[in-house]
């Protein structure tokens, strides 16, 4: 791989990153008693929980709720990545990498 190529890489992943940090995705459990914004870099952003929707007496539902959100925008965020570098992943295949 030449350092023209391994430049060019270098660019497009950073330019991948800066996406992902841009990128949020938002999750909604208990129908939308907890509602969790992820980055496309998996860090969270925020969490929202909306009291009129919550039973306080039932602590361990929000808590399933909040541990649902959180593994799935997590999931979802590695699948966005997982597709954005793709076609890097492709061409260092091609390069023998």
């Amino acid at each position: 791989m030449s350092r023209f190529d391994q430049a060019k890489m270098l660019m497009q992943a950073k330019k991948i990153q800066k996406e992902l940090q841009k990128m949020i995705i938002t999750i909604e459990q208990g129908d939308g008693a907890v509602r969790v914004e992820i980055t496309g870099e998996q860090k969270i952003k925020k969490i929202h929980i909306d009291p009129d929707r919550v039973d306080l007496a039932d602590i361990g539902e929000l808590e399933r709720w909040l541990e649902d959100a959180v593994r799935d925008g997590i999931a979802e965020s590695q699948k966005i990545a997982a597709e954005k570098m793709q076609p890097m992943l492709g061409a260092l295949g091609g390069l023998g990498l």
